[in-house]
């Protein structure tokens, strides 16, 4: 059973960088065809896919999300992160990580495992 674990900083201010971290167990994340991704949810956008990281490194941001994101990871501790920046408002949401497999990314309501996820407010 592959579990994926969400963490990070429930409140952060605008402009400033939310980093977090998703520590998977259960599978190693350089394992062939696994794609490792971030997604959020808020009331007001709904479900929305933020990217991911492939299991060779390759990475791909939503065109919307692209110019203030960044996914990468550590092989070495099977985690993988990220940030975005700068923060606005808006980002308030509960973020995941998940894991996808090809015809799965993209959607953010299609995964094979997802974290429970971690809320993240955004305010001053």
């Amino acid at each position: 059973q592959v579990q994926l674990q969400e963490s990070g900083p429930g409140l952060v201010k605008p402009s400033q960088t939310l980093s977090l971290t998703c520590s998977v167990s259960g599978e190693s994340i350089t394992t062939n065809d696994a794609y490792w991704s971030w997604i959020r949810e808020s009331p007001e956008r709904g479900l929305e896919w933020i990217g991911y990281i492939a299991y060779s490194g390759d990475t791909f941001y939503a065109p919307t999300l692209k110019s203030r994101t960044s996914i990468f990871r550590d092989t070495s501790e099977n985690q993988f992160f990220l940030q975005l920046s700068p923060l606005t408002p808006e980002d308030t949401a509960v973020y995941f990580c998940a894991m996808q497999s090809m015809v799965q990314l993209g959607l953010p309501h299609k995964y094979n495992f997802r974290g429970q996820g971690i809320q993240v407010a955004v305010s001053s």
